[in-house]
């Protein structure tokens, strides 16, 4: 049995714990070394009411943050678009591993799709930016806030099966809405795919920034192993960590967090990193898409061009559209 390199610090979700799972077993084998599994209970875990009212996208990681501070833990796995945008002093981001799918997915009864829900149907999501984007596709949509884990939401579909609850808030009766919208990547990442009935094209429903992506989190002077350390760098994709270093830049330059109905993706094609992004009215009344794109593909490159296009954004009026 191999020595306990490192404690890895995580949500107690079943989607929060895939996901660290599946980090904490890449680095102890690229490390060669043991790890011990860390839940810590965070207020997004235990406080009612809409997401968009309970701080913001901090509710999920100050805990994780403050156990990593004060020694608890060694390393955080975050899901990256639950981060705010000010990184605390005393901690990095080490790695962001390879993206998975950025795109959100509709999970709707009898097979149907965004173009054939019909009139007037019932959608379920928690994001202002979905719930915008949503509204700007259909209109005659009436979208509905829903709270809790990812088998509480699909249980949420008309004619769902009851779907595994770890213990997420919010619980409800099944079968009242004729669709929700949830993470592509958090679906697949559950092996729960096959509820998907249509995958939104970042055309009608552009991603949350660093939507698919996740953070690995260690103390500025790193996870108090060598070998973990160099197993970090390792595990940090680089084209992952300028397309979201360039849609957080963006984000940071807005000064918007979950509450805004904000969207933003980085992709790097020949060469070239492009970045795209939306504001939107919250009612879906109006939405402004813009772009830029630059070949300077460094950290710095990318956190300049998401940056750049936040100030068009507001130069345009954004900040007034988007209510920011």
């Amino acid at each position: 049995m191999r020595a306990i390199g490192f404690r890895l610090g995580t949500r107690g979700s079943a989607l929060a714990l895939t996901q660290s799972t599946t980090v904490a077993k890449d680095l102890a084998a690229a490390s060669n070394t043991g790890y011990e599994m860390i839940k810590v209970k965070t207020e997004g875990d235990v406080t009612t009411g809409p997401l968009s009212q309970l701080g913001g996208t901090g509710v999920f990681a100050a805990a994780l943050r403050l156990s990593l501070l004060q020694g608890g833990c060694d390393v955080a796995v975050h899901s990256l678009k639950d981060l705010p945008t000010t990184q605390p002093e005393g901690l990095v981001i080490a790695a962001t591993p390879v993206r998975a799918d950025v795109r959100d997915a509709l999970c709707a009864r009898d097979g149907l799709t965004l173009a054939t829900l019909p009139l007037g149907a019932s959608v379920g999501t928690g994001s202002p930016r979905r719930s915008a984007q949503l509204r700007a596709a259909r209109p005659d949509l009436v979208i509905v806030d829903i709270r809790g884990n990812v088998g509480t939401r699909l249980g949420r579909v008309a004619g769902s099966p009851a779907q595994a609850d770890d213990g997420g808030v919010g619980r409800t009766a099944q079968g009242d809405l004729d669709a929700v919208v949830l993470a592509a990547a958090g679906l697949e990442r559950l092996g729960l795919a096959e509820h998907i009935t249509e995958y939104l094209d970042p055309a009608i429903m552009l991603p949350a920034p660093g939507q698919g992506s996740l953070a690995v989190e260690v103390r500025s002077a790193g996870a108090g192993n060598a070998a973990v350390d160099a197993a970090l760098e390792e595990l940090d994709d680089a084209a992952t960590r300028l397309a979201v270093t360039a849609e957080r830049a963006l984000l940071a330059r807005l000064e918007a967090g979950c509450a805004a109905p904000i969207g933003a993706l980085g992709r790097i094609q020949q060469g070239t990193l492009t970045l795209d992004s939306v504001a939107c009215a919250p009612d879906g009344s109006d939405t402004m898409r813009r772009s830029a794109a630059t070949r300077e593909l460094t950290v710095q490159g990318a956190a300049r061009l998401g940056i750049a296009l936040a100030e068009q954004l507001l130069s345009e009026g954004a900040a007034e559209l988007a209510g920011l």
